[in-house]
C-alpha cells in the first residue's frame, strides 16, 4: 500500500480542518509547525519532519515520510544530534501506529539493523526507548505481562 501518494499537498489540505494563521505574538516553534503544514508533502525536509512527529501533528500523514528517510539514513542528524529524528519516531504514542502497521513494522526493522555501537552513542534513554520501541506488540486486549526493555544481567 502506498502511504504517499499526494506529496503535492500540504497538511492543511489533507488534515482537516486548516489551521488559521498563528497569532502575532505566537512563540517561534507555534509559528514554524504553521509553516511545516502549508509546505507541500514533498517538500518537508528532516527538520520539519522531527518538529512535526515531536509535536504530533499529523502523524498518519508524516510518519510515513519519516520512515522513508530513516529506513535511508537511521540516525540522521534533523536538527539537535545524530539519531534526533529517530528517537522522536519511536517515541510516539502507540496508539498512532495502530493504523501504519506496515510503516512501524518497516522502523521496527530499521530499529533492529542498528549497530550496537552507533546505538551506544546516542543521548541517555535512547537503549531503553528503541528497545519498547522495537518490542513486539501486544496482542489486543493484552495489557501487561513480560519485559518490554532489555533487563540488566544478573551479578552476584
Amino acid at each position: 500500500m502506498d502511504r504517499l501518494p499526494h506529496l503535492d499537498r500540504t497538511l492543511d489540505a489533507l488534515d482537516p480542518p486548516r489551521w488559521a494563521p498563528p497569532a502575532a505574538d505566537a512563540t517561534h516553534l507555534v509559528r514554524t509547525v504553521h509553516a511545516a503544514r502549508r509546505l507541500p508533502l514533498g517538500e518537508l525536509g528532516p527538520v520539519e519532519l522531527r518538529l512535526l512527529v515531536s509535536q504530533r501533528v499529523a502523524l498518519p500523514y508524516v510518519l510515513p515520510l519519516a520512515v522513508r528517510l530513516l529506513r535511508a539514513e537511521p540516525l540522521l542528524d534533523a536538527f539537535f544530534s545524530p539519531g534526533d529524528l529517530l528517537l522522536a519516531t519511536v517515541g510516539v504514542p502507540a496508539a498512532a501506529w495502530a493504523p501504519l502497521p506496515d510503516v512501524a513494522a518497516e522502523l521496527r526493522a530499521v530499529v533492529a539493523a542498528l549497530p550496537g555501537a552507533a546505538v551506544a552513542e546516542l543521548p541517555r534513554g535512547a537503549v531503553e526507548q528503541l528497545a519498547r520501541f522495537a518490542a513486539p506488540p501486544a496482542p489486543p486486549g493484552r495489557t501487561g505481562g513480560g519485559p518490554t526493555t532489555p533487563t540488566a544481567p544478573r551479578t552476584r
